[in-house]
């Protein structure tokens, strides 16, 4: 069963430009049943994961590309870099727009191939599971998430009520197209077969990590602080690895698109900001498998439902620019006075503030830290200013928290 993905028309719209477009993302979220449902018939298919045809464009990509010509849809482009050279060329050469479409799974082993042969001439779009929009086969708006009440009244049209054990069903089972769609019904174990089949093929063959185990504790000591603060040290002792090995695999999990980290936002004049990023896994469902949260209903009892709810959130505004092919400017907030905001957007020199609370009874000092980014924005020699901002909770409608900040069920998103 298809379900329309959002960021469809940027594809559409980035194939009459670009003669080459890369989509990348963690493995499993959909990336070639997309493209698959997009392409032309004229457009070949061929997918790198076949040894067959690997081997082919490792040793011989000239002849890859006499066996398939473009338009060519390319799955798993990691497996065969040295194509990216001989796609330059074909894209020098014709001019033509759209002729490539490539799919990868693994930035780390793509970027700096592509940076140094494809700059301006590919077009890079990012997928991740289903959004709530998309799982629920709702109106999508135009423009991503900003809480404007412009955008959130349009968000509001569409949106939905989620009670807590309902929210908490999405959070646990995750966002997984298989799962979603009732493909694999055993979420258990399709959760085991992703980390050894992420370890084997992903990590083991592309990364050269020499310890699986190691690595495996690694994973699961990022997913037991989704929503905390980086702390290389804590995380480097609770897996048994040096510093240093735990620098360098956090690297391959936020490239591999496993986590998500969340910058600080700063400025000159912060300097007595804290620094750190915030850690985030990106899907919730592989994280609650990896702390071993067996029900949707121990999840949302036990200690990291406030953690887990907020990844969700973030992961949820992160896909509302990603699949439109947009990239944030986004932040959270934090000073040595431990006056926090989780999110911070920034758009047009114009800071919009968001919390994330798991409530359902909407109060005043929800959002009283926003006047910590006020001061200093109002104290800046920057043109920088502070925009409307909202708190996203589990009440069940929109509702104004004062004239410029409001209230919003999650399932407004």
């Amino acid at each position: 069963m298809y379900i329309p993905r959002t960021l469809e028309k940027s594809i559409k719209e980035v194939t009459k430009e670009f003669p080459a477009l890369l989509l990348t993302g963690p493995r499993q979220v959909g990336k070639t049943t997309l493209l698959q449902h997009l392409k032309e018939p004229e457009r070949t298919y061929v997918s790198l994961d076949d040894p067959i045809i690997r081997t082919l464009a490792r040793e011989d990509p000239a002849l890859f590309f006499q066996k398939f010509r473009p338009p060519i849809l390319i799955d798993e482009i990691q497996y065969g870099p040295d194509l990216l050279y001989y796609i330059k060329m074909e894209i020098d050469r014709t001019h033509k727009p759209g002729q490539f479409w490539l799919t990868g799974s693994q930035q780390f082993a793509l970027m700096s191939s592509i940076s140094e042969t494809l700059a301006g001439r590919i077009a890079i779009l990012n997928l991740l599971g289903f959004s709530m929009r998309e799982q629920d086969k709702r109106p999508e708006p135009d423009e991503p998430f900003l809480p404007t009440r412009e955008n959130l009244l349009t968000r509001d049209e569409s949106a939905i009520m989620l009670t807590l054990p309902q929210i908490f069903a999405r959070i646990w089972l995750g966002s997984f197209p298989a799962l979603i769609t009732g493909q694999i019904k055993q979420r258990d174990i399709f959760y085991s077969s992703y980390v050894q089949t992420y370890l084997q093929r992903d990590v083991s063959d592309l990364a050269q990590v020499g310890d699986r185990e190691a690595f495996f504790r690694f994973i699961k000591a990022c997913a037991a602080r989704t929503a905390q603060l980086l702390n290389l040290s804590d995380l480097a002792r609770d897996a048994d690895i040096s510093v240093t090995t735990a620098k360098k695999w956090l690297s391959i999990l936020e490239a591999s698109f496993q986590i998500f980290l969340l910058r600080p936002f700063a400025t000159n004049l912060t300097k007595r900001l804290i620094k750190r990023p915030k850690l985030y896994f990106v899907d919730t469902g592989l994280a609650a498998y990896l702390t071993e949260w067996t029900s949707p209903e121990t999840l949302a009892s036990g200690a990291m439902a406030g953690s887990f709810f907020e990844t969700f959130v973030v992961v949820e505004i992160l896909k509302t620019w990603w699949h439109r092919a947009r990239q944030p400017s986004i932040f959270y907030f934090r000073n040595k006075d431990k006056k926090e905001i989780d999110v911070i957007l920034q758009q047009n020199n114009i800071l919009y503030p968001v919390e994330i609370k798991l409530g359902a009874s909407p109060k005043k000092e929800w959002i009283k830290n926003f006047l910590a980014i006020k001061s200093i924005t109002q104290n800046s020699d920057s043109s920088v200013s502070t925009g409307e901002g909202c708190v996203i909770s589990l009440i069940n409608t929109l509702l104004p928290l004062d004239k410029e900040n409001m209230a919003l069920p999650v399932g407004c998103i």
